[in-house]
């Protein structure tokens, strides 16, 4: 098995398909990088930027590049001696076009008799052997029920034709086919009978789009009706969802894959055990989020089934080593006082878990309810649950996921966070006592072998995923607004900081558990990138001081007409996201301050919104950006973050390419890249003008006339430091790998001894400032001092020399951060 040093995260999309990405192959092998690592390039619904919604398993995009261009790049990558890692997505497809998919075409024309009705998750008996479709407009309440007199609106859109001689049902846009003698046609090819009554005999039923969430007999991606989930636990539907990637791997095309969403698969361990038998074992992570303290099974990592997760979980580690532990008081009170006019509910959020719980039992109630009676339906079949009503059933289980504190077990792996789970749904519900001790053994309690499992039990493992993702990620990390910059994918925000002690145990630990797992800072997924975060990170160290700017914000929008706003908090999420990225465009943050509203759910939605909320929204948006007094209040802490926000980013960075496992840089992350949650974070990256600056970066250093103070770029708002520090990072890493061959701990003795992080990987040597503000009150260094191990030492990033007992002053005298290795 190749085992990457590094990769580097490319966004294939139709505008920056496989040919353009190849001719960046030197760039990326200049920086350093030693694999290049593909988001998805199966073919996907037409217009897709992100390809996760993949209509064909069996071909390359040709949107994307296709088939050619797909083995170029891969054999121009081997070429440069560069790995590539390819991103698959095997627990769903995109249908948002049924035409565009040939499996759920047939699925839809043919139903249960389709060749590949079997690939679907499909619970046909529930429905009278039909797909339900939500998909008609608005005839409807907001609970789908039609309106009186106006059931038969929707369906009267509906239109039957004949297109390259092949009967179609229309819904303006929307075509879907039409089962074999099910609709006649006269000589002008007319259908003889109205669309309704055709529709009527279909092997599906299009209903209310509002059904969706209640009424869904398939099981989706989240709550996206346009992704449904793939049954990959069925052999045949593995091999024939795998063809293309086969052929990857025979034609030694790809070295290693990335799996997406795990979590959704009824079988996650055989799906892993079939991929290394296909791909003979070759490097695979798993995008799977860990939440504090939680670890993959250990079996998975002993039987090769996987190197370890894509890394967010390194990531939490990384931000909360450098929060200031001191800023959580004065955080919190202001958090508490944005509360305090609230809703009694807003006002109870403060705390962490009762938020979230309300948050995961409010999509299990809304956007995911089909999928919890679905799972009724199945639990309700085992002979403990006899003489349950059904709608218990849906509440008590309905329940346990609310409460269950992790993405999803592996039983009987994890069978504790089960139990946890049901013991407090009795603590919370006394009345479903009952039902909920029945219910244990039905999910998986007690259960010693896998083979043992109940169908509702391994469905629920598919589920709780689904409202973790939902409920978290997708709304309270939006109405968690203490922090954000610990409000990230993976992450526990009410865990405020770590020591450095606890940070070094953790990196410890997986260098002798996971070497190989991948490390991350940003994705295409997380909520904000790094060196936003590492900006806002910085407002733990003036706590009172945002809390002065913040209520002078809120204070000037009042007097202008704007505000009082419902949601106070969410104001303190947007003001936070700006001061991150600043400086912003007026569309980037209106964007980017929508959705996190309409994510929050507190005062807007994505469905029925509040208009007058939003333009409200909208205009603090403009005030901060065009009122000099609004936008000089935050310019102010900008200008306050923007130095300590820069050595943040630079600690951040060089930690994570540096502590055990597999550093990944994302797309354009090797400079500032201040962006926000997609698609912000997808933009296109100018690879030429990087490039252009690498290679000035490196002209100057290996310059000998050139004075060492003056080799190294400022840190400053042109971004070259960090573009210094990756590169050099990922070039030791690459060229050097016996340097990293093990994790010490290094301690500074003095007074400032705290803010230096510092470990010796077996020859390279990471030396990281933290919490900056507080370094720069006490006057900086002085007198702390770190004993560096026998030898003489060369730090790659500046070229100074050091050896013995070192004033940590004079080695960071460039840059706060330094990467020495033995000369």
């Amino acid at each position: 098995m190749r085992i990457p040093a590094s990769t580097y995260r490319l966004q294939i999309t139709p505008d920056f398909d496989l040919t353009a990405a190849a001719e960046q192959l030197e760039r990326l092998h200049a920086l350093g990088a030693d694999w290049v690592y593909l988001s998805p390039v199966l073919r996907s619904v037409g217009g897709s930027d992100h390809g996760y919604d993949v209509a064909d398993p069996t071909e390359v995009d040709p949107a994307r590049g296709g088939r050619d261009a797909f083995d170029r790049f891969c054999r121009s990558a081997h070429e440069l001696d560069l790995g590539v890692l390819v991103d698959i997505v095997p627990n769903h497809q995109g249908v948002a076009s049924p035409a565009e998919n040939p499996w759920w075409w047939s699925l839809l024309r043919d139903g249960r008799g389709s060749e590949h009705a079997q690939a679907f998750d499909v619970d046909w008996e529930s429905f009278g052997d039909r797909v339900m479709i939500p998909v008609l407009g608005d005839d409807a309440d907001e609970d789908g029920t039609p309106r009186p007199g106006r059931a038969d609106q929707a369906l009267e859109q509906l239109e039957v034709e004949l297109r390259d001689g092949q009967p179609v049902l229309t819904y303006f846009d929307n075509v879907y086919p039409v089962a074999e003698g099910t609709a006649m046609f006269d000589d002008d090819g007319r259908a003889t009978e109205p669309a309704r009554m055709i529709h009527e005999r279909q092997n599906y039923e299009l209903v209310n789009w509002r059904r969706g969430d209640a009424a869904l007999n398939y099981r989706r991606f989240f709550t996206i009706a346009t992704l449904a989930g793939i049954r990959v636990e069925d052999r045949q539907v593995f091999e024939d969802s795998h063809v293309e990637v086969r052929r990857w791997i025979d034609e030694g095309l790809v070295d290693g894959l990335r799996i997406d969403h795990p979590d959704g698969v009824r079988d996650p361990a055989q799906y892993l055990g079939w991929l290394a038998e296909l791909t003979g074992g070759r490097y695979t992570l798993i995008e799977k989020i860990l939440e504090p303290g939680e670890l993959l099974p250990r079996e998975w990592l002993e039987q090769g089934l996987t190197a370890g997760t894509t890394g967010y979980d390194a990531l939490g580690v990384i931000d909360r080593l450098l929060v200031d532990p001191d800023g959580e008081y004065p955080l919190t009170a202001l958090d508490a006082s944005l509360r305090a006019g609230s809703s009694a509910e807003q006002a109870q959020e403060g705390d962490w878990e009762r938020m979230i719980h309300g948050t995961k039992r409010a999509v299990t109630d809304g956007s995911l309810h089909a999928e919890v009676e679905r799972l009724a339906r199945e639990a309700s079949v085992e002979p403990a649950l006899e003489g349950v009503s059904h709608e218990t059933l849906v509440d008590a289980l309905s329940e346990v996921l609310s409460c269950f504190g992790v993405y999803r077990t592996y039983l009987p792996w994890g069978s504790e966070h089960l139990a946890e789970a049901l013991e407090a749904s009795q603590g919370s519900r006394p009345e479903l006592a009952e039902v909920l001790t029945a219910l244990g053994p039905v999910l998986g309690l007690g259960v010693e072998d896998e083979s043992e499992l109940t169908p509702a039990a391994r469905r629920f493992q598919q589920t709780s995923g689904m409202v973790m993702a939902k409920g978290v990620e997708d709304s309270a990390f939006y109405r968690y607004s203490r922090l954000t910059s610990l409000t990230e994918v993976g992450g526990d925000p009410s865990s405020f900081s770590l020591s450095a002690q606890e940070a070094h145990d953790e990196f410890a630990r997986r260098h002798r558990d996971e070497p190989l797992a991948m490390t991350t800072l940003s994705t295409h997924d997380t909520k904000r990138s790094e060196s936003v975060r590492a900006r806002i990170s910085v407002l733990a160290e003036i706590g009172e001081e945002w809390a002065v700017a913040l209520a002078s914000v809120e204070r000037d929008a009042h007097a202008r007409g704007v505000g009082p706003l419902a949601d106070r908090t969410l104001v303190n999420l947007v003001l936070q996201a700006m001061v991150g990225a600043w400086p912003i465009s007026r569309e980037r943050a209106v964007d980017y301050a929508l959705k996190a509203a309409r994510e929050s759910g507190t005062a807007t939605a994505w469905v029925d919104g509040d208009e007058a909320f939003e333009a409200d929204l909208s205009g603090l948006i403009d005030l901060v950006l065009e009122d000099p007094a609004v936008r000089g209040t935050v310019e102010g802490i900008v200008r306050r973050v923007q130095a300590p926000g820069w050595s943040n980013a630079l600690s951040q960075k060089l930690i994570q390419l540096t502590v055990p496992g597999v550093p990944d840089v994302y797309q354009g992350s090797e400079q500032w890249a201040p962006a926000l949650v997609d698609p912000d974070n997808r933009r296109p990256v100018d690879h030429a003008e990087i490039a252009q600056r690498l290679a000035a970066l490196d002209e100057r250093r290996d310059d000998p006339s050139v004075a060492r103070e003056h080799s190294v770029p400022a840190v400053d708002e042109t971004g070259d430091a960090k573009l210094l520090v990756t590169s050099r990072a990922l070039r030791l890493r690459r060229d050097r790998p016996e340097l990293f061959s093990d994790y010490a701990p290094l301690q500074a003795e003095g007074e400032q001894a705290e803010h230096l992080f510092a470990f010796d990987r077996g020859g390279a040597l990471t030396l990281a400032t933290r919490l900056p503000v507080g370094l720069e009150a006490a006057g900086g260094w002085g007198e702390t001092n770190l004993v560096l191990p026998d030898g003489q030492w060369k730090d790659a990033l500046t070229g100074g020399s050091f050896s013995g007992t070192v004033r940590v002053g004079e080695v960071l005298d460039l840059l706060p951060v330094a990467l020495l290795v033995r000369d």
